[in-house]
């Protein structure tokens, strides 16, 4: 039981686990859970980590898309942001790289998730280790993270 589900469990948030074999040459961990579960690439959300050289935040997005960075640092009210070093990542998160959840980290940080969330009734986001996403309401996930919807992906 990973951090990411303990927390939910204790909030009471329904969601599902899926489990995968990960693969250690994979490309992007996103798209790989999204072909091994048999899921839309559109229902599946990556983590990503963003700074402004002071303070660090957390953008969750659809696995097929980039992230704008223009867009991000709007949302969270900063001139400019960078994608943060994942080792910085992977030691505010308590998670590995390819494995981190937006949910349950050691640290709370800022989150936005990516407005598109919000028309699907379940998303697939890393349950906080490499081969196991869990699927929850996007309004769960926005409300266990204090987070706010926004337009964040290049289109």
């Amino acid at each position: 039981m990973t951090p990411a589900c303990k927390l939910l469990k204790s909030q009471k948030i329904e969601y599902s686990i899926h489990e995968y074999e990960h693969d250690p040459d994979a490309k992007s961990f996103g798209l790989e859970a999204a072909e091994k579960l048999g899921l839309h690439v559109f229902e599946v959300f990556k983590t990503l980590m963003v700074t402004d050289e002071k303070n660090y935040y957390v953008a969750v997005l659809p696995v097929e898309h980039q992230l704008n960075l223009k867009k991000v640092a709007a949302a969270f009210g900063c001139k400019k942001l960078k994608m943060a070093d994942p080792k910085d990542a992977e030691r505010l998160t308590g998670y590995l790289v390819g494995g981190i959840s937006p949910v349950g980290q050691k640290k709370r940080l800022k989150t936005v998730i990516e407005i598109n969330a919000q028309s699907l009734t379940k998303i697939y986001v890393s349950g906080g280790k490499r081969g196991l996403d869990i699927g929850l309401k996007p309004q769960d996930l926005a409300s266990v993270l204090c987070a706010q919807f926004a337009d964040i992906i290049d289109e």
